[in-house]
Protein backbone atom coordinates (compact mmCIF):
# COMPACT_ATOMS: atom_id res chain seq x y z
CA UNK A 1 0.00 0.00 0.00
CA UNK A 2 1.32 3.28 -1.18
CA UNK A 3 0.11 4.61 2.95
CA UNK A 4 2.44 1.84 4.38
CA UNK A 5 5.55 2.73 2.07
CA UNK A 6 5.13 6.46 2.90
CA UNK A 7 5.13 5.53 6.39
CA UNK A 8 8.07 3.59 5.85
CA UNK A 9 10.32 6.08 4.22
CA UNK A 10 9.39 8.44 6.76
CA UNK A 11 10.38 6.81 9.45
CA UNK A 12 14.03 6.07 7.66
CA UNK A 13 14.63 9.60 6.86
CA UNK A 14 13.85 11.05 10.35
CA UNK A 15 16.13 8.25 11.77
CA UNK A 16 18.61 9.21 9.70
CA UNK A 17 18.19 12.37 10.56
CA UNK A 18 18.14 11.90 14.22
CA UNK A 19 21.61 9.71 13.94
CA UNK A 20 23.29 12.72 11.79
CA UNK A 21 22.30 14.93 14.31
CA UNK A 22 23.96 12.45 16.88
CA UNK A 23 27.00 12.34 14.69
CA UNK A 24 27.71 16.11 14.20
CA UNK A 25 26.96 16.41 18.46
CA UNK A 26 29.36 13.67 18.53
CA UNK A 27 31.87 15.69 16.49
CA UNK A 28 31.69 19.20 18.75
CA UNK A 29 32.94 16.65 21.70
CA UNK A 30 36.80 16.94 21.59
CA UNK A 31 38.81 14.24 22.41
CA UNK A 32 42.30 16.49 22.53
CA UNK A 33 42.79 17.24 18.87
CA UNK A 34 42.32 20.17 17.77
CA UNK A 35 39.94 20.51 15.30
CA UNK A 36 37.64 23.45 13.30
CA UNK A 37 34.98 21.89 14.15
CA UNK A 38 35.33 22.50 17.95
CA UNK A 39 34.19 26.46 17.34
CA UNK A 40 31.06 25.38 15.49
CA UNK A 41 28.03 27.27 17.52
CA UNK A 42 29.83 30.17 18.47
CA UNK A 43 28.42 33.46 17.06
CA UNK A 44 30.10 37.08 17.04
CA UNK A 45 28.24 40.16 17.48
CA UNK A 46 28.98 41.15 13.57
CA UNK A 47 27.54 45.28 12.76
CA UNK A 48 25.06 44.35 14.87
CA UNK A 49 23.73 40.53 14.46
CA UNK A 50 24.57 37.32 16.00
CA UNK A 51 26.72 35.91 12.87
CA UNK A 52 28.72 32.11 13.31
CA UNK A 53 32.31 32.47 13.80
CA UNK A 54 33.40 31.19 10.27
CA UNK A 55 31.72 33.59 8.60
CA UNK A 56 33.59 35.97 10.00
CA UNK A 57 37.16 34.08 10.26
CA UNK A 58 39.17 31.09 8.61
CA UNK A 59 39.64 28.69 11.30
CA UNK A 60 42.58 26.04 10.70
CA UNK A 61 44.99 24.08 12.50
CA UNK A 62 48.40 24.20 12.35
CA UNK A 63 49.49 21.79 14.28
CA UNK A 64 47.29 18.78 16.44
CA UNK A 65 47.43 21.25 19.35
CA UNK A 66 46.30 24.68 18.72
CA UNK A 67 43.42 26.11 16.43
CA UNK A 68 44.45 29.43 14.10
CA UNK A 69 41.55 31.88 13.92
CA UNK A 70 42.13 34.43 10.99
CA UNK A 71 39.73 37.21 11.11
CA UNK A 72 38.48 38.89 7.70
CA UNK A 73 38.62 42.42 9.40
CA UNK A 74 41.13 42.90 12.32
CA UNK A 75 37.86 45.16 14.29
CA UNK A 76 36.80 41.98 15.00
CA UNK A 77 39.65 40.19 17.16
CA UNK A 78 38.26 41.06 20.18
CA UNK A 79 34.57 40.32 19.56
CA UNK A 80 35.79 36.73 18.51
CA UNK A 81 38.12 36.71 21.42
CA UNK A 82 35.29 37.70 23.72
CA UNK A 83 32.91 34.94 21.73
CA UNK A 84 35.13 31.99 22.66
CA UNK A 85 35.97 32.84 26.35
CA UNK A 86 31.79 34.23 27.19
CA UNK A 87 31.73 30.43 24.66
CA UNK A 88 32.33 28.18 28.40
CA UNK A 89 34.20 25.89 26.14
CA UNK A 90 36.98 26.10 28.11
CA UNK A 91 39.19 28.11 25.80
CA UNK A 92 42.35 30.51 26.71
CA UNK A 93 42.43 32.37 23.06
CA UNK A 94 45.60 34.21 22.77
CA UNK A 95 45.99 37.65 20.61
CA UNK A 96 48.49 38.66 18.35
CA UNK A 97 46.90 41.23 16.47
CA UNK A 98 46.29 39.38 13.67
CA UNK A 99 45.25 36.00 14.35
CA UNK A 100 43.96 34.21 17.32
CA UNK A 101 45.29 31.23 18.56
CA UNK A 102 43.99 28.75 21.14
CA UNK A 103 46.51 25.62 22.57
CA UNK A 104 44.66 22.68 23.31
CA UNK A 105 45.41 21.24 26.28
CA UNK A 106 46.12 17.30 26.29
CA UNK A 107 43.12 15.97 28.46
CA UNK A 108 42.94 14.36 31.83
CA UNK A 109 41.86 10.56 32.35
CA UNK A 110 39.23 12.44 34.43
CA UNK A 111 37.93 14.62 31.56
CA UNK A 112 38.20 11.70 29.63
CA UNK A 113 35.85 9.60 31.75
CA UNK A 114 33.66 12.87 31.71
CA UNK A 115 33.48 13.26 28.16
CA UNK A 116 32.83 9.32 27.42
CA UNK A 117 29.90 9.99 29.55
CA UNK A 118 29.01 13.12 28.01
CA UNK A 119 29.03 10.65 24.37
CA UNK A 120 27.15 8.33 25.48
CA UNK A 121 24.37 10.67 26.57
CA UNK A 122 24.39 12.52 23.05
CA UNK A 123 24.27 8.79 21.62
CA UNK A 124 21.34 8.10 24.81
CA UNK A 125 19.46 11.27 23.18
CA UNK A 126 19.80 9.91 19.41
CA UNK A 127 18.63 6.74 20.47
CA UNK A 128 15.44 7.97 22.32
CA UNK A 129 14.55 9.90 18.86
CA UNK A 130 14.79 6.77 16.75
CA UNK A 131 12.41 4.92 19.10
CA UNK A 132 10.04 8.06 19.39
CA UNK A 133 9.87 7.60 15.58
CA UNK A 134 9.64 4.04 15.74
CA UNK A 135 6.44 4.47 18.08
CA UNK A 136 5.17 7.51 16.28
CA UNK A 137 5.06 5.15 12.82
CA UNK A 138 3.72 2.35 14.75
CA UNK A 139 1.28 4.50 15.56
CA UNK A 140 0.36 5.66 12.13
CA UNK A 141 0.24 1.97 10.93
CA UNK A 142 -2.16 0.87 13.60
CA UNK A 143 -4.78 3.40 12.49
CA UNK A 144 -4.37 2.29 9.18
CA UNK A 145 -5.26 -1.22 10.05
CA UNK A 146 -8.32 0.48 12.19
CA UNK A 147 -9.00 1.91 8.69
CA UNK A 148 -9.46 -1.46 6.70
CA UNK A 149 -5.81 -1.80 6.01
CA UNK A 150 -5.13 -5.55 5.67
CA UNK A 151 -3.61 -7.20 8.66
CA UNK A 152 -0.62 -8.93 7.06
CA UNK A 153 0.59 -6.09 5.28
CA UNK A 154 0.40 -3.93 8.75
CA UNK A 155 2.15 -7.06 10.31
CA UNK A 156 4.86 -6.69 7.67
CA UNK A 157 5.40 -3.09 7.87
CA UNK A 158 5.96 -3.57 11.30
CA UNK A 159 8.86 -5.97 11.33
CA UNK A 160 10.22 -3.40 8.70
CA UNK A 161 9.89 -0.59 10.49
CA UNK A 162 11.81 -2.61 13.43
CA UNK A 163 14.48 -3.50 11.28
CA UNK A 164 14.91 0.00 10.45
CA UNK A 165 15.06 1.24 14.29
CA UNK A 166 17.78 -1.91 14.66
CA UNK A 167 20.07 -0.50 12.01
CA UNK A 168 19.61 3.02 13.22
CA UNK A 169 20.41 1.74 16.77
CA UNK A 170 23.63 -0.10 15.59
CA UNK A 171 24.80 3.24 14.10
CA UNK A 172 24.01 4.97 16.50
CA UNK A 173 26.44 2.23 18.91
CA UNK A 174 29.04 2.14 16.31
CA UNK A 175 29.24 6.30 16.34
CA UNK A 176 30.03 5.97 19.85
CA UNK A 177 32.28 3.35 20.20
CA UNK A 178 34.39 5.34 17.51
CA UNK A 179 34.07 8.34 19.53
CA UNK A 180 34.67 6.53 22.88
CA UNK A 181 37.75 5.17 21.07
CA UNK A 182 38.99 8.36 20.28
CA UNK A 183 38.54 9.99 23.52
CA UNK A 184 40.52 7.52 24.93
CA UNK A 185 43.13 6.91 22.90
CA UNK A 186 46.37 8.92 24.28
Amino acid sequence: MEEIDFYLDHSQEMMDKAVSHCNSELAKIRAGKAMPNMLDGITVEYYGASTPLQQVASVTTPDARTLSIKPWEKKMIPEIEKAIINSNLGFNPQNDGELIRINIPPLTEERRISLVKQAKSETENGKISVRNVRKEVMDSLKKLLKDGASEDAIKGAEEEVQKITDLHTKKLDDLLELKEKDIMTL
